[in-house]
């Protein structure tokens, strides 16, 4: 059984057991968190939402709280001497799924 959540602006397909890692939600390493905006519910029949699915959770433990690998950026205009560089790196919580609930 598979289902499509719906955290931080983005869409994840998640099944039960696997490592997903998201946009930064609050909590502390070991909490348990629960999404309830559920897109989709698949397997044996799927459930497709509109644009819920009524009643569907997905349940998750928080692994680890970090943050991704640095982006650069780089700004220059040309023959005028202007270079500026930043980096950047989004925060980030890994989940281990732990139930689908339909």
């Amino acid at each position: 059984m598979y289902a499509v959540i719906k955290t931080g602006g983005k869409q994840y397909k998640v099944a039960e057991g696997d490592l997903v890692k998201i946009e930064k939600i609050d909590g502390a390493v070991g909490d348990t968190v629960e999404f309830d905006q559920v897109l989709l519910i698949g397997g044996d029949d799927v459930k497709v939402g509109t644009p819920l699915v009524d009643a569907a959770r997905v349940k998750a433990t928080i692994i680890e709280q970090g943050k991704a690998k640095k982006i650069r950026v780089f700004h220059m205009k040309r023959r005028k001497t202007y270079r500026k560089t930043y980096g950047h790196r989004q925060p980030l919580t890994r989940l281990k799924i732990t139930g689908i609930v339909a």
